[in-house]
């Protein structure tokens, strides 16, 4: 397979163009992708740690959520330390088979991340509107069933979209102008058809934003059709704060996919793109276990739990 690959492509490295070429800003980037880094591998290594530990937070929504984390935990690793890197190096080359495993694994976990949320958006539904079907509704089998769907769709998307990247011929630039091997940058260096890639590309984009839209629309019309119709004010608030921070997720993680891909193709629309790309590759995974730490009693319960535990088990024992 290998042979082939090069027998086809002269191409055996690219060069990554990075976030900007301006000198001046190389050291303010380095040390925010370096504490934005920090702080995603962190939180979400305590929101998994706080879930698996605690067994108040073994219930579906938390189980998706530490999914949700993993995702977030494994995506950060594709690029950013890639990107660290980089900034103390002359010039930033990857591997042809590198940028086709980086290529698959953003494919992977981006697929994958919008099937767990909506996924999530359903959990809350089945929560909010069926809640004495819930526990007989979401078992836990039906929750391993979603996850594995959205591993699965998620893994067969990204290899048919890698599959047909590496059929490609490279021969000419091998300069990519963004700070990861992205599908359109790649693309424009190809010089055989890339008509087949194009196709498939909107075929994917289109299957998983219509199914995850439409079930994410659909869970939040019943949910608002629910809430309308509670009488309490107790209900209404526990049903805001039971979604709010799915909202908040759905909508960074869509917004920001959104205005990196439908956008005007002019000339400074590539710097655009690149700064929107950023929102979903290092903000959004930055941001879900703040929000839904921030916003969640269990976990905030979860977390003085656990660190109770550790003090005391820190303190010295005294002997009589």
């Amino acid at each position: 397979m290998g042979m082939a690959v090069e027998n086809v492509s002269s191409v055996t490295e690219f060069i990554l163009m990075g976030l900007t070429d301006q000198p001046e800003l190389q050291l303010p980037l380095f040390f925010l992708l370096l504490i934005n880094f920090v702080v995603t591998v962190v939180g979400n290594l305590i929101l998994i740690n706080l879930i698996f530990l605690n067994s108040h937070l073994h219930i579906p929504m938390y189980f998706f959520l530490f999914n949700l984390s993993f995702i977030d935990l494994c995506y950060s690793f594709v690029f950013t330390p890639k990107m660290l890197m980089s900034f103390n190096l002359e010039r930033n080359i990857i591997s042809f088979a590198g940028c086709m495993a980086q290529l698959f694994f953003f494919c992977f976990f981006v697929n994958s991340e919008c099937y767990v949320l909506t996924a999530m958006a359903y959990d809350r539904c089945m929560a909010i509107c069926k809640p004495l079907l819930y526990t007989i509704t979401m078992t836990p089998q039906v929750c391993s069933l979603l996850m594995s769907a959205s591993y699965v769709m998620g893994f067969t998307s990204a290899m048919a979209y890698t599959g047909c990247m590496i059929r490609l011929t490279f021969c000419d630039s091998n300069v990519i102008n963004h700070y990861m091997c992205e599908g359109f940058p790649l693309l424009q260096l190809s010089c055989s058809s890339t008509y087949a890639n194009e196709l498939l590309a909107s075929i994917i984009v289109d299957i998983v934003v219509i199914v995850s839209s439409l079930i994410i629309c659909i869970s939040y019309a019943l949910i608002l059709f629910s809430i309308l119709h509670m009488s309490s004010a107790k209900g209404w608030s526990k049903a805001f704060s039971t979604c709010g921070s799915h909202l908040i997720t759905v909508g960074l993680f869509y917004g920001s996919g959104l205005l990196t891909y439908v956008k005007p193709s002019s000339a400074g629309s590539l710097g655009q793109e690149k700064f929107f790309s950023v929102l979903y590759t290092h903000v959004v995974p930055m941001l879900n276990p703040l929000i839904y730490s921030l916003r969640n009693k269990d976990v905030k319960l979860a977390l003085k739990n656990t660190l109770k535990r550790i003090t005391n088990r820190a303190e010295p024992v005294v002997l009589p």
